[in-house]
Parts: structure tokens; sequence; C-alpha cells
């Protein structure tokens, strides 16, 4: 390689890499948390989908409860439902019928705040209805730190900020972010294809500060690029995708974004229009989702949507994913005209995948991990973290590359205050992370507000603090020493505060939760290892000198 080509790949790459460092690694880190979304918020509402699983889901039972506490004659009430868990979201519309009085206006069911569910206004609700406990509850009071790490991870929480630029500001950021991140991996495997190979075995961890890092950086970044590729590219469509679809809306579609998205799959055209005549017969839900499930051998049910409840015209719609044994990619969906009970529209998530589903669902199982059980998550979560530690190393490989005495004072003490900054935010995640997770079991009703409060504010305290301290290798050991700490508190504050002790979660077969404990165990034990082999080298170091 040419040295024109080389520091044009060399300085996109270090540029382009700098600017999203901070995001990126905050992406990563939470993301690599999310594998675990649906086990930490079973963990933090001591409710275990393992212990349960083969508990049926009675649709009927809330159905009922809420018409006795809101009449659903003519409503519209959907179930989204969360996979490996009991919740769902139901969303249930002020009725079509305008000669009933509602009784009274549920706002308060609607929730307020941040984030999803809020408001439905006039005689409608939204909320997240647990099928195991029977407990309802507005977004907000329900939300755990599953729900924000997840969101964490696409930066939703900075959606809050007035910037709209064609979608919400934190959306926005994490695309562009995605997009700077795939352009900085394709940089660095130009920068390095000439050298790939032997690169990939060169690792000298005895060797000069900058030789470290430099060789970790390189290493690890050969090593996780496929991971990371995919994560840029899939994340980037996740984000982007109004801004991808947007041109082939323009040009194929004459700006019909919604006939676009119907072709896509994502919404339906179909109308039911309200006939003001009553059904005579009740109606048995469980009956229906008994029925489809035996159509498509055991799915998973993602939506369950009830159009015009007790008029002739109500319909019953079922969404859902084939089991993974029976087909990787197919999504299905029946409609049932209940007067009758005949399906008027039927797509098997077993024959009738479509290029679309195949399409659709390889990205979401790339990004998401969910398709190899905890093995695989696992794997996912070590690859993150990874990419994490690339993103540290690069950070201090650009550090040490200018501080030497050719480079002006002022630029010197500028780029070590940027990298003690970018440090100080990125390392202080792992104990603050590990930290929330013990305050929210000790303080049963944590909320949305509560996680909001103790997450940010101690992460800017703690941020702070060793910013002001200004020293690079006391911040790496002392993050990775009090997340540790932290970490084994996890299950400690379980056992102590609801008797979910390891050994109990074991005997109840309550594998989610127990997962959760026994990880932070072994966290703690990485840390706490790393942390011993940081002080024996720095040791080494400070006798040599």
């Amino acid at each position: 390689m040419n040295i024109r080509k080389y520091n044009i790949y060399f300085h996109t790459h270090t540029i382009s890499g700098i600017i999203i460092c901070a995001l990126l690694y905050v992406i990563f880190f939470a993301g690599s948390y999310s594998f675990f979304k649906k086990e930490i918020s079973a963990w933090q509402s001591n409710t275990s989908y393992s212990a349960h699983e083969n508990q049926p889901v009675v649709y009927n039972k809330l159905l009922d409860s809420l018409d006795q506490k809101h009449n659903l004659i003519g409503r519209d009430i959907s179930l989204y439902f969360q996979q490996h868990t009991f919740d769902s979201y139901v969303d249930m519309s002020a009725s079509k019928d305008s000669t009933l009085v509602p009784k009274k206006k549920h706002t308060e069911e609607a929730g307020k705040g941040r984030g999803r569910g809020r408001g439905r206004g006039g005689d409608g609700a939204y909320f997240k209805y647990n099928f195991i406990n029977g407990n309802s509850s507005t977004y907000q009071q329900s939300y755990d730190m599953g729900e924000f790490l997840y969101r964490l991870h696409f930066l939703a929480q900075l959606n809050s900020v007035p910037i709209r630029l064609g979608s919400p500001f934190g959306y926005l950021l994490a695309g562009v972010v995605s997009f700077l991140f795939l352009f900085a991996l394709i940089t660095g495997l130009m920068l390095h294809w000439d050298k790939i190979v032997s690169n990939f075995f060169i690792f000298r961890p005895w060797s000069k500060v900058k030789t470290v890092w430099t060789d970790a950086h390189t290493a690890l970044g050969v090593i996780g690029f496929p991971y990371q590729f995919i994560y840029a590219v899939t994340g980037l469509i996740l984000i982007f995708n109004v801004v991808i679809i947007t041109p082939f809306s323009t040009i194929f579609y004459g700006g019909k974004a919604d006939k676009l998205y119907q072709d896509l799959g994502y919404s339906d055209a179909r109308e039911y229009t309200y006939s003001y005549h009553a059904l005579n017969k009740k109606v048995d839900v469980n009956s229906y989702v008994d029925r489809t499930k035996k159509l498509w051998k055991d799915p998973f049910i993602q939506n369950v949507s009830i159009k015009n409840y007790g008029d002739t015209s109500m319909h019953i719609i079922i969404e859902g994913t084939a089991n993974k044994k029976e087909s990787f990619a197919g999504t299905g969906k029946i409609i049932y005209k209940v007067e009758n009970d005949q399906i008027i529209f039927h797509k098997s998530p077993l024959t009738d995948v479509t290029y679309i589903d195949k399409v659709r669902s390889l990205i979401y199982r790339l990004h998401f991990g969910d398709y190899g059980g905890y093995a695989l998550k696992i794997i996912y979560f070590v690859l993150g973290m990874m990419g994490c530690v690339v993103i540290i190393s690069g950070i201090l490989v650009w550090l040490v590359a200018r501080d030497k005495n050719n480079v002006p004072a002022y630029k010197r003490k500028f780029n070590f205050w940027l990298a003690n900054i970018f440090l100080a935010g990125c390392l202080a995640m792992f104990p603050v992370t590990a930290l929330t997770l013990v305050a929210v079991k000790v303080n049963g009703a944590a909320d949305q507000d509560f996680i909001y409060h103790f997450y940010f504010y101690s992460w800017l305290i703690l941020g702070v603090y060793y910013v002001i301290r200004k020293d690079l290798n006391r911040t790496n050991r002392e993050t990775i020493l009090l997340g540790s700490i932290f970490s084994l508190c996890i299950p400690v504050a379980n056992g102590i505060c609801t008797g979910n002790w390891i050994w109990n979660t074991y005997a109840s077969g309550a594998v989610d939760i127990l997962f959760i404990d026994v990880f932070s165990v072994g966290l703690a034990v990485i840390g706490f290892i790393s942390f011993y082999k940081i002080r024996q080298r720095q040791k080494k170091q400070t006798e040599t000198v």
C-alpha cells in the first residue's frame, strides 16, 4: 500500500473513530447487557418465565376483567407480547359505538411521561399486564433495568432533546453513530489489510504501553470485525429504516409510504366497519389462539388484536413467528370472523414464507442474537465487550501517539483532557450499571423515574470524580474493582430482598433469575482477576523505574 492511501485510511479511520467513540462505547456496553433483557426483567420483578413457561395464557380472564371495568362493546383491543415473558402491552381504543356513554375517562392507565405508552385520551387505555400474577401497570411503573439498557443502546433516552430532523434526536444520533462506525470499520480493515494475517497473531502484553494498546486494538479489532460489521449494518438498518425506505417510497410508490409499509408487512389496510348489531355469542379468545397454535405447530404469538368487540363485525387477528425448529424466518398472520368462525385471511409461518420475511428475520436474528440460547447470548456478550475494549484501546493509542515532546504543550494538554473525559465517562458505566441493579432490587417500587435519576446521577458523579482525579490508570483500575464489588452484591441483594438465593432459584427451575445471579458472580470474578493482574503489572513497572 502506498503512503498516500495509507495516510487517507489512517486519518479517516482515526477521525471517524474519535468522533463517535464515547457514544459507540455506550451503545456497545448497554447493547451487550441487552442480550439478557428478559432475564434482567424477570430478575427485577421476581417473576420467572422459566418456572412457569408451561402455564397457559388466559386471555378470557383479562377480557372479562376489562369488560366489567370499561364495557368493551365497540372497542379495538390489541395485546402485544414479549418473547420469554408473560408480559403483554394492552392497547384499548375508545368505543366506536356512539350510543354508549363512557363510564369515565381512564387516563390513569394510559401512562404519562417518557418513552412508550403515552396517553390514549378519551375512554381508551394503554397499560402492561402480567398473565402470571394478574398485575397491571403503566409503562412508567413497569419500567425496569432490562428496558432501560435496551433503550439506552440505541440512545432512546435522548429523544426528549427538542431537535427533530425527520426522526427523534436519539434515534437519529444512534443512526449517525452506526454509519460512522461502519465507515471506521471499513477504513480500519483497509489500513491493516497488508498485514492482517501477521497482526492477527501479534500480541505483546509485556512491551511498552503504546505497543500493548496497539496490539490489543488491532488483534481484537480483527477478531471482532465480522461481529462488529454485522452490528453496524443491522443497527443502521433498524435505526435508519425511515431514511432508507424514503427513496424507494418516492421513486416506486409515488410517495405513498403507507403502501410500501403494507407490502413489507408492517401495516394492514383492511377496515372493519362497525355494524351496530350485537354479537349473540360469548367470545372465547383462547379457543382461537389454541386453534392457531395447532395450525402453526407451537409458534410464538406476538400480537392478538380484537376489532369491534361484541359486534357482528368483530374480527380476531393473530400474528406470530414460527417455532425456530420448524422455520427460522417464518412470520404468520390469521384473521377470524367471529360471527361465523370463518378464516378470512391466512398466511402460514411454515409454508408462506416470503423473501421479505427471510430478509427481515435475518436482520432481527443477527442483531438480537435470539436464535441460539444462552450459549450464543454469552458469545455475543463477550464479542460486544471486546468491542468496548477496542474502543478504549483506540482512545489510548491515539493519546500515547500524540504525547510526544515535539507536540506543543497546549495540544498535549487538550488531548489528555479529551481522553480523560472519554475514559471516565465510558469506564464508569460498569460500576454504575451493577450498582443500579442492586438499587432496583433493594427498592422494590423502582419505576422509570427512579432508574433514570439513580443511573444518570450516579454516572455523572462517578464520571466527574474520575475526570477530576486525572489519573487514567487509577480510573481503569478502580472502575473494574468497583464494578466487580457491585456485581458480587447483585445475587446477595436478590437473596436478602426476595429470598431467591442461587440454590433456591436453581431448585425452583427459575433459570432466567438464576442466570443473572450466576452471570453477575462470573463478571465479578473476571473483574477481580483483571484488577489483580493490572496491579501486579503496575507494581513491576514501578519497581523497574
